[in-house]
């Protein structure tokens, strides 16, 4: 249950937010500052690319990993391949995981590395087979890690991970889809592909990021109003409730994907994700079924204080471009409410793609930070 309460209480919020998820989320565009700076400082803007890579293989452990690999073949397009490496192991433990180089990888192949912990023997491992296979390797992480020194022996480049102090003395560890998290790992590595001109990220692109997530912490802060606040709305919206994301347009898949990953890391919700105009076919049965919410005619005699609420669908639509033009979401929403299915909209202001990108990741993440602390209370 969701005590609705709590959410416009500030006080409260940050007395059950022991893992600094909502410090994490206001402080965005401070990390992306920070990340950006170890970026300058490490030599990224000094590199001097002979040409494109074949293909970019990116490796790390968790949901954040995960984001990053997304994002970036988003955004790269088809100007390289971006292929995520999933690790094998019998945990998800540090010491159990292991990844490993696709047999056709070379020199001419680029390994990014990305990581919060650092401390995991296969990355070190995979930065010694790339190194001994040729290819190049950029690594994110925390400093004075065991992956610091894997990725000097062989001789690629390190960024040191843009870490808040009280993450340092986190108890238990800062999870992998935290809001400050994503950006400290994903900011340099848009730096480098910038420099190697895979896509359009130079600094004042990227401060113009940080200046949107700047904007979406004033607009969605805890001590902003529900009925003012898009990211406490939406919470309150997905309190027991099933939530369907439908993205439309290029950048809006990754956020939706993120999204989902952020609720059940964070929150512990289910949540299913697919694309406009494919997520018509895709859900409709699912919209058709017991979770929609006129298939249960008997909630009406439910007993709201003895009886916990039936779980029902509730639709998101996250969008990247304004009405207008070639769209699904008139027919997304007249399937919804064809089904009763309430729906909730999202869509960003007006920017690049990189920054209505951000907006829409960091209104979801502040959703999912207030979800999962509004029903842990």
């Amino acid at each position: 249950m969701l005590d609705d309460s709590l959410l416009d209480t500030p006080e409260a919020l940050a007395e059950a937010d022991h893992r600094a998820l909502l410090r994490g989320a206001a402080e965005a565009g401070a990390r992306v500052r920070t990340a950006a700076r170890h970026a300058t400082e490490a030599g990224v803007q000094n590199l001097k690319p002979d040409g494109r890579p074949r293909a970019i293989l990116i490796a790390g452990p968790g949901a954040a990993a995960t984001c990053v690999a997304d994002l970036l073949g988003t955004l790269a397009g088809a100007a390289c391949p971006v292929i995520r490496l999933a690790p094998t192991g019998v945990a998800p433990a540090a010491g159990a995981l292991r990844w490993d180089l696709p047999g056709w990888a070379g020199s001419v192949d680029l390994l990014l590395i990305a990581t919060p912990d650092g401390t995991e023997p296969g990355l070190s491992l995979l930065a010694e087979q790339a190194y001994r296979r040729g290819c190049s390797v950029v690594a994110v992480a925390p400093a004075r890690t065991p992956l610091t020194e894997a990725a000097d022996a062989a001789h690629g480049l390190f960024v040191p991970l843009a870490t808040a102090p009280y993450e340092q003395d986190e108890q238990p560890p800062v999870a992998a889809s935290a809001p400050g998290v994503l950006w400290a790992l994903l900011t340099p590595l848009l730096a480098l592909l910038d420099r190697i001109a895979l896509l359009s990220a130079p600094p004042e692109a990227i401060e113009k990021v940080a200046d949107r997530l700047d904007q979406v912490a004033q607009r969605c802060g805890p001590a902003i109003a529900t009925y003012s606040n898009p990211a406490k709305t939406l919470a309150g919206e997905l309190a027991d409730s099933l939530p369907v994301i439908w993205t439309e347009g290029t950048s809006a898949g990754p956020a939706g994907r993120r999204f989902a990953a952020a609720l059940a890391e964070l929150a512990g919700r289910p949540a299913v994700v697919a694309e406009l105009p494919e997520a018509l076919v895709e859900h409709s049965a699912l919209l058709a079924g017991p979770l929609a919410a006129s298939a249960d005619p008997d909630d009406f005699f439910r007993d709201r204080v003895e009886e916990a609420p039936a779980l029902h669908a509730r639709v998101v639509l996250l969008r990247d471009r304004p009405i207008g033009g070639l769209t699904a979401a008139p027919a997304a929403r007249d399937l919804a409410l064809s089904h009763d299915t309430p729906i909730s909209e999202l869509e960003p202001e007006d920017g690049d793609e990189l920054v209505t990108l951000a907006e829409l990741i960091a209104t979801t993440d502040f959703a999912a930070v207030y979800l999962a602390l509004a029903s842990q209370a």
